[in-house]
């Protein structure tokens, strides 16, 4: 047990004086956040451009 814990205080002293990971996760999250607009407004666009082609279809004769 003492061997685990003094592995995770390693690895908490090597992770907080690196910023790049931060850094790099903290575009990740932007990215995702960035691709979540994108997919959920193509989404609402898609659905309201197919009831207008469904709409213009119905009224052709």
């Amino acid at each position: 047990m003492k061997i685990l814990k003094n592995g995770f205080a390693r690895c908490a002293r090597l992770f907080s004086g690196d910023r790049k990971g931060v850094t790099a996760l903290e575009y990740g999250l932007i990215a995702a956040l960035i691709a979540g607009v994108i997919i959920a407004s193509v989404t609402s666009l898609g659905t309201h451009i197919n009831g207008t082609f469904s709409n213009i279809a119905a009224s052709m004769p």
